[in-house]
């Protein structure tokens, strides 16, 4: 079961570790991204804060994954 779980923690950051970045990408060369003046709009924050949460996930769930390896759970 722990090694299900561990594989699973493992999967989820390496998912979000591709996946969010070129996500982000997309998002910064949308429209409205930008406004007239090139200033940052609420859609492209909003999306960055949800991107960057998904990647702090990620990083906890690698983290939570190398430490059950370590710990030997």
């Amino acid at each position: 079961m722990a090694a299900l779980l561990i594989t699973l923690l493992l999967l989820n950051a390496v998912f979000n570790l591709v996946t969010w970045p070129r996500f982000y990408g997309r998002v910064a060369k949308d429209p409205r991204a930008h406004d007239a003046s090139g200033r940052s709009t609420r859609f492209l924050i909003v999306h960055a804060v949800l991107i960057g949460i998904a990647l702090l996930l990620a990083a906890a769930s690698a983290i939570a994954a190398i430490v059950a390896i370590v710990v030997g759970v």
